[in-house]
């Protein structure tokens, strides 16, 4: 019995051969149409590209994180005006306005900073470091 088994009529066909003679239908220009470049061999879109239309990764805003840099002389002001009492951390400068919450601490050694605090931050550059220790401080990453 399994000798006599067969595909169903009309369920196999046979491909297409594009290219050979007008009285196949898919002669001369083989379906691709006239002129244009994607007529040619070798065509490909460019990945993203939507028919001109302005595309998605254009269209979206930009996005990543920030590291706000703060300076010596700039912590010192803030000590001086007492917005800072004896510790400097993240919330104390969210709560100033100067970092928002997402946003990356490092602190960079211009300036002299002469009252002792302790200081939380993601980076500290080496002067910073030290002058932070000198005056007494106290340097922690967070």
């Amino acid at each position: 019995m399994l000798n006599f088994l067969s595909p169903k009529i009309g369920t196999k066909r046979k491909k297409l051969r594009l290219g050979r003679g007008q009285g196949t239908g898919k002669g001369g220009t083989c379906g691709r149409g006239h002129k244009g470049a994607k007529s040619r061999s070798g065509f490909s879109k460019k990945i993203g590209f939507e028919g001109g239309q302005m595309p998605l990764q254009r269209r979206i805003p930009k996005f990543g994180f920030r590291i706000i840099e703060l300076n010596l002389d700039k912590i010192q002001n803030l000590v001086d005006k007492g917005l800072i009492k004896s510790s400097l951390n993240q919330e104390i400068l969210i709560k100033n306005k100067i970092i928002s919450k997402n946003d990356f601490i490092k602190i960079l050694g211009r300036g002299v900073i002469s009252s002792s605090l302790k200081i939380s931050a993601h980076k500290f550059s080496n002067k910073a470091s030290s002058s932070i220790k000198k005056s007494g401080g106290s340097v922690f990453l967070l």
